[in-house]
């Protein structure tokens, strides 16, 4: 199986080893596209226009300090994207806790979106950074488009012949969409909070819950040692481990 997973806004403030090497990133196919991505946050997070990095990026004047940090990123030391991110999907995930096994299961079957670096595994090394994709940048232009022309093929070669769990947020599974025979292999999650109104249940998308829900579910899997072939044992586990699937047809 392979699963999707977003990124998080919230970051280590700063990583812990060797500097930044591409070379040694996952699917180095996407290496070209990173090169041209990092060069270009990096020449405007440390250019003269104060005002510019800001508003392509989407930052407040008290978040300057991204700035800089971006424009270092070549020369920062780095951390395992499973140190790097830390929001609520990947605190309720909690990988520094999950048994050995649970661990490498995890280590081959996520990887993790990016604006940045278009997908990394866990185990790839990356500096903490501040690039969403919804930020536009001088050469690339806007990142959903760019990466949308780059990580095709890529990603469709990675699935293989498994199953996909995606649950990437709306701006990041836009930037991929599986076609085909591979589309029908693809569950995509949408975690739907209930509660009662006016005697009646009303469900709705809850940012928190969602982002916790995601993470729980990816961990129990891990911890199931689940390993689905079809989307049909993919769902299957899914019930087993006490969620309530209600199935949409794309």
């Amino acid at each position: 199986m392979l699963i999707l997973l977003p990124p998080s806004e919230g970051k280590v403030d700063a990583g812990t080893g060797r500097r930044l090497d591409l070379t040694r990133l996952s699917l180095p196919a996407l290496n070209p596209a990173r090169e041209e991505v990092l060069a270009a946050l990096v020449a405007l997070c440390g250019g003269p226009d104060e005002a510019a990095a800001p508003a392509a990026l989407g930052l407040s004047e008290g978040q300057r300090d991204e700035l800089r940090r971006n424009a270092r990123l070549p020369l920062a030391a780095t951390a395992p994207a499973a140190r790097v991110y830390t929001g609520v999907l990947y605190e309720a995930l909690d990988l520094a806790t999950l048994p050995p096994p649970a661990v490498r299961a995890a280590r081959r079957s996520i990887l993790v979106s990016s604006g940045l670096w278009g997908a990394v595994r866990l185990t790839d090394r990356i500096p903490p950074y501040r690039c969403p994709i919804g930020a536009k940048l001088p050469g690339p232009g806007a990142l959903g488009a760019y990466w949308r022309r780059v990580l095709g093929p890529v990603l469709a070669a990675e699935a293989g012949e498994r199953p996909v769990l995606d649950l990437r947020s709306g701006a990041y599974a836009a930037t991929w969409t599986p076609r085909g025979e591979l589309a029908g292999r693809t569950v995509t999650v949408r975690v739907l909070h209930e509660r009662e109104v006016d005697g009646a249940p009303v469900r709705s998308v809850v940012s928190h819950f969602n982002k916790a829900t995601k993470g729980r579910l990816v961990r129990d899997l891990l911890l199931a040692g689940a390993r689905p072939r079809t989307v049909d044992e993919l769902l299957a586990a899914l019930r087993d481990l006490a969620y309530t699937v209600e199935e949409q047809p794309a």
